[in-house]
């Protein structure tokens, strides 16, 4: 059977297959294995007796016991394409409430997952653009900008047609974390980035950026945004925000900083790492043009955005809930999560070549093996047939040739968001193989 170049592109092996491959074959196994690989979010137990709580109210009207017909009305019927308008009106009220956007519900629009956001936003804004000149229309490709890299695994392969990144290698800085050496920080090269010939010659779409970084816990200073939000309105091309782990929900950030919106920024909001993966849905935050991008391409894609996850979210948006969720009792687990892994790796690896990324939010610690003597691709291989699942840190880095750049062969992500007993006998299995590669590597 015969696939058009968009079925190739589609089929063909990525990261990101590779990596949801992987983890459906780990949950199908008879066999134990430590999940530190991929993207699910802990389950906590206060975050999902107030998803059950919010679940079972939809069905009944506390009052009466009988069948809340508002919420089976809005899950039986298809939403406009731009998403469930009461979800819509709640987000634009939370926003307004706690950061004084001025928003409408023109600026709001819902998707199936932020994976689906990103896989619209990139193809409005990288690729093929017609744009008139000298009184002739030209054709020129333009890319995605990515001011750091590595960055997340799931934007690679979204682009309709071939791959429109353009991305900036970091400053690497030694720096200590709580008191304790053996931990770095990736900054913005800001030189390297405004000196892109890309930039300066109309060849870039959109800058983009998650913070915190998946995945490597990075996150970006204000001082960083700021500078960012200032290239992005030079050149006139918008500043995406990948917000996935960040502000205000599920605020798995650690750093004093503040979330700010305009409208040359996009903003893109998940209800996944709030404990809610399965119900697909995402938010974007952006001017009435993209809004209206989106719902149009809404429309051919999905008809319309599913409705449950808006269903369960809208009450926990009106009343403050999922910030109170997010402040006292996600980001503090997450919080715990991370120095009980930065303990286990310190006593597994506390000798060897082990550089920690500074923790500063998100779900994953990313590691980096100076000098290990094999690729991670192949330490992937060796954990996985020791029951032990990590993501190899080549996959994360869109836009950069990686053939020649040793430090994208030498980093793992690793999941932090397993039970502490998976955690220990990953980690375990973790510093058993590195440990035995560097010793016999001497």
């Amino acid at each position: 059977m015969k696939f058009s170049k968009f079925g190739q592109k589609f089929t063909q092996p990525t990261g990101i297959s590779q990596l949801m491959d992987d983890l459906g074959d780990a949950l199908k196994s008879d066999q134990p294995v430590n999940m530190l690989g991929g993207g699910n979010p802990a389950r906590i137990d206060a975050v999902n007796e107030l998803f059950l709580q919010t679940y079972r109210e939809l069905g009944n009207d506390n009052d009466t016991g009988e069948a809340n017909s508002t919420s089976i009305i809005s899950m039986a019927n298809y939403s406009n394409p731009q998403g469930d308008a009461a979800f819509i009106e709640a987000l634009m009220g939370f926003f307004n409430r706690h950061y004084d956007w001025n928003l409408t519900a023109d600026n709001i629009a819902l998707t199936n997952g932020s994976q689906n956001a990103f896989f619209f936003l990139f193809n409005l804004f990288g690729g093929a653009f017609v744009e008139a000149k000298d009184s002739e229309e030209q054709t020129i490709d333009k890319s995605i900008l990515l001011p750091l890299a590595p960055e997340y695994i799931g934007y690679s392969d979204v682009h309709v047609e071939g791959q429109h990144f353009t991305a900036v290698l970091p400053h690497i800085e030694e720096v200590t974390h709580e008191g304790e050496e053996g931990f770095f920080k990736y900054r913005v090269d800001f030189e390297a980035l405004e000196s892109l010939p890309a930039l300066t010659e109309g060849r870039i779409g959109a800058i983009c950026c998650s913070r915190p970084t998946n995945p490597t816990g990075n996150v970006l200073t204000d001082e960083e945004m700021a500078r960012l939000a200032k290239i992005a309105r030079r050149y006139e091309v918008p500043l995406i925000i990948d917000n996935a782990y960040g502000m205000p929900f599920p605020n798995i950030i650690y750093s004093d900083v503040t979330l700010n919106w305009d409208d040359n920024t996009i903003l893109c909001f998940s209800l996944s790492k709030i404990g809610l993966p399965g119900v697909r849905t995402g938010v974007i935050v952006a001017a009435p043009e993209v809004i209206a991008a989106v719902s149009a391409m809404n429309a051919v894609v999905n008809l319309s955005p599913t409705r449950f996850g808006a269903s369960i979210a809208t009450p926990l948006v009106e009343n403050d809930a999922i910030k109170d969720l997010s402040n006292n009792e996600i980001k503090p687990f997450y919080q715990q999560q991370a120095q009980t892994a930065v303990a286990l790796l310190k006593n597994e690896l506390g000798d060897y070549p082990l550089m920690i990324h500074k923790p500063e939010g998100a779900i994953f610690f990313w590691l980096w093996f100076k000098d290990l003597p094999i690729t991670t691709l192949e330490l992937y291989d060796i954990l996985k047939e020791k029951g032990t699942l990590i993501v190899p840190s080549q996959y994360f880095f869109p836009g950069v040739d990686v053939s020649d750049y040793q430090h994208a062969h030498e980093c793992i992500r690793m999941s932090i968001a397993a039970d502490e007993d998976t955690l220990a006998k990953g980690i375990a299995v973790i510093g058993e193989v590195v440990r035995k590669l560097y010793d016999e590597a001497k």
